[in-house]
């Protein structure tokens, strides 16, 4: 008797044993959760998955392996419909199985993901979506974020305006999640400097026409003393910019400031020779090994300079390979644990996941725009990197209560 149970425990072993093995052999399902159809954000998207890839890839030196398991990647469309996002997100943790998502494009479709990740308790990496608020007091502890946001976007902002008790400012956005958020932190970020905020504006999105909104603010600006300016800070098309300047503000001493954008918009930047703003990234500007590589790389591939959410999609696949490279438990809480407060390596230099909050902190960069005839599009020349630490950024969440 005693034969017959050590032999049913032995076999049981093996049979777990193999079952074991089976699981370590699976691959590690990672779901790209973006809008890939329906919005001129689709580019935002594509961007991000390219250099999403490309991080695995030069995380794991061409093996797109961890720990000795394949990479499976499943991509899945919001279509930028807040309901689509959130039934693909369930999907992807429940249907597929996937141990970390990594999305969305849209501030305001991501924001619907959140209570998602935190149903099914598993971790969803924001990239590259922008808004504050996707780390703050509505989102959950399950939820990293790799992109920038708004705080940052709009301290550097401020930083390159250098302002003071002489600045005017008249706002442009957009009015949904990323246009309001960043519109509050621009607002914050001139307190204690004596700017004055004297217009907000904000306009649907796809809007086409601005010529209501310019003319307001023209009228809000025009007998200012001192520097007036108009900052827009709109991620979609339109080309604002361009109508704006059509409209002749220099006629009464103001200028355009925006932050930077993708490639294929900086060609509409050759209208504002010299004006001063902040950007993301720009392939130029950081000096550091992988960035070389990107550049490198995504150049002898595509016939292109990678782009800013090429680098932004890097950043969010290092982050992950650094996260699972660093354990062999892959439970969420453990993975959880590993990356509060990890700091890794990007096309940026050095982020960090605050561990209060998860917002990956990072460098900006002020630009100065330069017209050179013989490139395509105005190029955004670096006057310097704004570092993290010269940042406030506002804690959104506090994940230790």
């Amino acid at each position: 008797m005693k034969k017959q149970i050590s032999t049913l425990v032995m076999a049981t072993a093996l049979t777990l044993a193999g079952f074991s093995a089976i699981a370590a052999d699976d691959p590690v399902k990672i779901a790209l959760v973006h809008g890939l159809s329906g919005s001129t954000f689709e580019a935002f998207s594509k961007q991000s998955h390219t250099g999403f890839r490309l991080g695995l890839e030069y995380a794991t030196d061409g093996t797109m392996k961890i720990n000795g398991r394949d990479i499976e990647i499943i991509e899945k469309d919001t279509q930028f419909k807040p309901d689509v996002a959130r039934a693909v997100l369930a999907e992807a943790y429940g249907d597929d199985d996937v141990l970390i998502a990594v999305g969305g494009t849209s501030s305001g479709v991501t924001k619907g993901m959140l209570p998602i990740a935190e149903e099914y308790e598993r971790i969803l990496l924001v990239e590259p979506a922008v808004a504050d608020s996707l780390t703050g007091p509505d989102s959950n502890r399950y939820v990293f974020k790799t992109s920038r946001n708004s705080s940052m976007d709009m301290q550097a902002q401020a930083l390159a305006l250098k302002p003071g008790p002489d600045l005017h400012v008249a706002t442009l956005a957009e009015d949904y999640a990323f246009g309001k958020d960043g519109i509050a932190a621009f607002r914050k970020a001139l307190e204690g400097s004596g700017a004055t905020i004297v217009a907000e504006e904000y306009v649907p999105l796809k809007t086409t026409d601005f010529t209501a909104a310019a003319e307001r603010m023209f009228a809000a600006l025009r007998d200012k003393e001192g520097r007036k300016v108009i900052l827009i800070y709109v991620a979609g098309g339109g080309d604002p910019m361009g109508k704006i300047k059509a409209m002749q503000p220099e006629r009464y001493g103001i200028e355009i400031s925006t932050g930077g954008h993708i490639l294929p918009v900086l060609p509409t930047y050759k209208r504002v020779p010299g004006m001063e703003g902040a950007i993301y990234y720009y392939y130029e500007n950081p000096s550091n090994p992988i960035n070389d590589w990107l550049v490198e790389e995504h150049t002898k591939r595509y016939g292109s300079p990678p782009d800013f959410f090429t680098a932004g999609g890097m950043a969010a696949g290092l982050a992950v390979a650094k996260a699972l490279q660093s354990t062999d438990d892959w439970d969420t809480e453990n993975l959880i644990e590993t990356m509060e407060g990890m700091s890794w390596d990007t096309p940026k230099g050095e982020m960090t996941f605050r561990p209060e909050d998860h917002q990956a902190l990072q460098s900006m960069y002020h630009f100065k725009i330069r017209v050179d005839d013989d490139v395509d599009w105005a190029i955004p020349e670096l006057v310097r990197e704004i570092k993290a630490d010269e940042m406030d950024i506002p804690v959104g969440r506090n994940n230790q209560e």
